[in-house]
C-alpha cells in the first residue's frame, strides 16, 4: 500500500465523524493525537508515553470507556509529558462524543499498512495528509498551505546551506523547513556525509519556526518530528513584543497571513521604524530586519505590498536601502484558497550596510496569459521553469524573455517607490499600438471643434440676413 492510498484511506475516515459535527481541521487534530501514539509503538519511541497513554491501551478498550481513557491520556500527556510529547498534547481536547465513532477511527488506524508507510517514511504519509486537509476546500486549511511546488522552487533558488540558521516567522505545518531540509538531506546523504557535530547541528536547531494558532502549532510539531527534526518552534505570535529575538537567520522562507490588524489582537511590535495595521508589510518589516548581514529571504507577499502608499512606500524604501531586493516573481492566480488573491515572491539579500542596497529590481511575470490554475489545473514544476533559467543566469541582461524584465532603483524611485511593475501586454486586451496618438487625437478633437464654431457663426449670419433682426 502506497502513502497516496493510506492518506485516502485514513481521510474517509472524517465521514465517520460527521454524525458529532467535527470540521476537516477538527479531524486532522483528532488524527495527530492518534497517529503520534500509533506511531511511536510501530517506532519503538513509547519510552516517553505513560504506559495508561500507550497504543496499545486504547486498543483493549471499546465503548464508554475506551472514550473515557482517551480523555484522561490527553490530559495526561498535556499535562505531564515531557519534550515534544508535552508540547502536541498541550491543551489537547478531543472533539469525539460518540463512542463508537472513536473505536472506528482507532480501529480503522491500527488495521493500516504500517510496514509500507514506514518504507516510504511516515513523514511523507503526514504531509500526505496536511496537504489533502488544505485542498479540500471546506476545510479552511488552504490559509497556511503553500503549494509544494511553489515551496520547492523558493528552497532551489535560496540553496540552504549546511550550517545555516533557518526560520519561518509565519510556519504554518512547518512546510517551508522540512523541504529545506529535505533539499540538504539530498546533498549530504541524510546528514551522514556531515561529522557528528554538524549532523546534530541540522537536527536539533537549524530549522524553526513560530506559529500563531494553537491547532496549526501542534500540526508542526508532528510535522517536524515526523521528519527527524527537533528544532524550536515557538507557539506565539511574530508580530507581538515576543518576536522580537527571532533575528540572526541566514535564510528565511514564508508565506505569512494576509489581513489587516484587528481590535483585541495583541500589542504590536515597539521596535519597528514604520507601525501600521498592514500584517503582511509588518511581517515584511519583521523579516529584513531579523536576518543577519549576508542573509537571504524568498517571501510570498500580496500585491498591495507593491503599492501601498504612505507606510508602505517608506517600507519598500527601507527594504531596498538595508537589502538588495533583485528579483520579484509575479505569480499566477488561483494558487492559493481565495481564487482572487494576487501573490508574488519577493526575493531580496541583507546588505553589509544599510543604505543603498538595491541597484536594480528584476521582474518575472508568471501571471499574464497563463492558465487558470486550481484544483483540476495545478502548478506543476514545468510552469517555473523558465523562470528558475532567467534567475540563475549569469547574465541577466542576456536572457531573451518577454516575462523578464529590470527596473534601475532610480526608476523605481521617480514612480513614489512602487514595485507593481513587469507585467506584461495582456494578448486579450486591444493593442494599445492601434490606440490614436493622445497628443494628435487631442489637435484633432480641436480642430473639429473650431469647424464647428464657424458654422455656427454662418448660420447666426444667415438667421439675421433673413428676418432682419438681431439674433439672441
Amino acid at each position: 500500500m502506497t502513502t497516496q492510498e493510506i492518506v485516502a484511506k485514513l481521510w474517509t475516515l472524517c465521514n465517520v465523524l460527521r454524525d458529532d459535527g467535527i470540521t476537516y481541521h477538527q479531524y486532522v487534530t483528532e488524527l495527530t493525537y492518534l497517529l503520534f501514539l500509533k506511531m511511536a509503538k510501530e517506532t519503538g519511541r513509547e519510552d516517553d508515553i505513560p504506559a495508561a497513554c500507550r497504543w496499545d491501551a486504547l486498543t483493549a478498550r471499546s465503548g464508554i470507556e475506551l472514550k473515557h481513557a482517551y480523555k484522561r491520556a490527553l490530559a495526561e500527556l498535556g499535562e505531564t509529558g515531557t519534550g515534544r510529547v508535552r508540547e502536541i498534547y498541550q491543551g489537547a481536547v478531543s472533539n469525539i462524543n460518540e463512542p463508537k465513532n472513536l473505536e472506528k477511527i482507532i480501529t480503522s488506524i491500527d488495521a493500516l499498512d504500517w510496514y509500507s508507510a514506514q518504507e516510504e517514511g511516515l513523514g511523507n504519509l503526514y504531509e500526505g495528509l496536511l496537504e489533502k486537509n488544505a485542498n479540500e476546500k471546506k476545510s479552511g486549511a488552504g490559509q497556511y498551505f503553500t503549494p509544494r511546488v511553489l515551496i520547492d522552487v523558493m528552497v532551489r533558488l535560496m540553496e540552504p546551506r549546511v550550517g545555516e540558521r533557518c526560520n519561518d516567522p509565519a510556519c504554518g505545518t512547518f512546510g517551508f523547513m522540512i523541504a529545506a531540509d529535505r533539499y540538504l538531506k539530498a546533498r549530504t546523504d541524510d546528514y551522514f556525509d556531515l561529522d557528528e557535530e554538524q549532523a546534530v547541528f541540522q537536527k536539533t536547531q537549524a530549522f524553526t519556526g513560530c506559529e500563531l494558532v494553537h491547532d496549526t502549532h501542534r500540526l508542526a510539531l508532528m510535522n517536524a518530528m515526523l521528519h527527524g527534526l527537533q528544532g524550536e518552534i515557538r507557539l506565539a505570535d511574530t508580530l507581538s513584543t515576543a518576536g522580537k529575538d527571532l533575528k540572526d537567520y541566514d535564510l528565511v522562507l514564508t508565506n505569512p497571513p494576509f489581513g489587516t490588524k484587528k481590535g483585541g489582537e495583541r500589542a504590536s511590535r515597539d521596535d519597528f521604524s514604520f507601525p501600521t495595521g498592514n500584517k503582511q508589510l509588518n511581517f515584511l518589516q519583521h523579516i529584513y530586519r531579523s536576518l543577519k548581514r549576508g542573509g537571504r529571504a524568498a517571501v510570498v507577499l500580496p500585491d498591495n505590498v507593491l503599492f501601498a502608499d504612505g507606510d508602505g512606500a517608506r517600507i519598500r524604501a527601507d527594504l531596498m536601502d538595508k537589502c538588495d531586493l533583485h528579483t520579484i516573481l509575479r505569480l499566477p492566480t488561483g494558487i492559493f484558497y481565495a481564487q482572487g488573491v494576487k501573490t508574488n515572491v519577493l526575493f531580496f539579500a541583507r546588505g553589509q550596510s544599510d543604505r543603498g542596497n538595491t541597484a536594480e529590481v528584476w521582474f518575472y511575470d508568471l501571471r499574464t496569459n497563463m492558465p487558470s490554475f486550481g484544483k483540476t489545473n495545478p502548478l506543476r514544476p514545468e510552469h517555473f521553469a523558465a523562470f528558475e533559467a532567467a534567475y540563475a543566469a549569469p547574465d541577466r541582461h542576456a536572457v531573451r524573455d518577454e516575462r523578464w524584465s529590470a527596473f534601475s532603483r532610480e526608476a523605481i524611485a521617480a514612480r513614489g517607490d512602487s514595485l507593481d511593475l513587469g507585467l506584461i501586454r495582456d494578448a486579450a486586451l486591444v493593442d494599445a499600438t492601434e490606440l490614436p496618438d493622445p497628443v494628435e487625437s487631442g489637435e484633432e478633437c480641436l480642430a473639429l471643434l473650431d469647424e464647428a464654431m464657424d458654422l455656427m457663426q454662418g448660420v447666426v449670419r444667415e438667421l439675421q440676413r433673413l428676418t432682419g433682426k438681431e439674433a439672441e
